[in-house]
């Protein structure tokens, strides 16, 4: 049996009868073995659709949207790699764990997060310069480039063609990056998944004091 690799698509297509049809029999066959659809967006008769598919590890990714040309008013705005499973809950499972990791919370929270987001890697790092990191996913750079000022609220933004995600933590005094290098820019409903998520996380008793014995061990 043939290895394969978990693939997600963002693509834009016309929000009409039968448009999703023909996306599908196109990805079909091509050879894409779809396990997800996922619709981000629909307005001014367009739709943003999230499509995760099994793709054989020995055929090139083009050829997925190749074989998606041929479909009327079809757009593909990115091709990534994603370890989210479909049809399941991370975030759920996450932040169970979170709740029982004690000193770990905050630094299980920044290692979910790549795979939470179909993204390259996290880091969270003080609000005020010098940035200094206090955890950081695997693959994170040795630079994490935290922006200059933390921002209000959780935004979206690309720099030098990485796509991130800043996200203050206030009662922690600490901002949060998301990172990906693959595929399109973080759209706006994966930045309101995360706000959920880091609202709930700031809201369990156990991050606040975890952190501040964490520093207090430090120190």
């Amino acid at each position: 049996m043939e290895d394969r690799m978990l693939l997600r698509l963002r693509i834009t297509l016309p929000d009409q009868p039968g448009s999703l049809g023909r996306v599908t029999r196109a990805l079909g066959a091509a050879g894409a073995d779809i396990t997800q659809i996922v619709v981000l967006e629909r307005g001014d008769g367009q739709a943003v659709d999230d499509v995760t598919v099994f793709w054989p590890d020995a055929s090139p990714r083009e050829s997925l949207t190749e074989s998606l040309r041929e479909v009327p008013g079809v757009v593909v705005e990115g091709v990534w790699g994603t370890r989210e499973a479909p049809g399941t809950y991370p975030e759920l499972e996450i932040l169970k764990y979170v709740t029982t990791a004690g000193d770990r919370a905050l630094a299980t929270l920044i290692d979910s997060m790549p795979v939470l987001f179909s993204a390259d890697w996290a880091a969270v790092g003080t609000e005020e310069e010098p940035h200094v990191v206090v955890h950081a996913s695997w693959r994170a750079p040795s630079q994490v480039p935290f922006p200059a000022e933390s921002p209000g609220r959780p935004t979206a933004f690309t720099l030098g063609g990485l796509h991130v995600v800043a996200a203050p933590l206030p009662p922690l005094a600490l901002t949060l990056l998301l990172a990906r290098a693959e595929g399109p820019a973080f759209h706006r409903i994966e930045v309101h998944r995360l706000t959920r998520i880091l609202e709930i996380f700031l809201t369990l008793p156990s991050v606040e004091r975890g952190f501040a014995r964490r520093l207090r061990g430090s120190g």
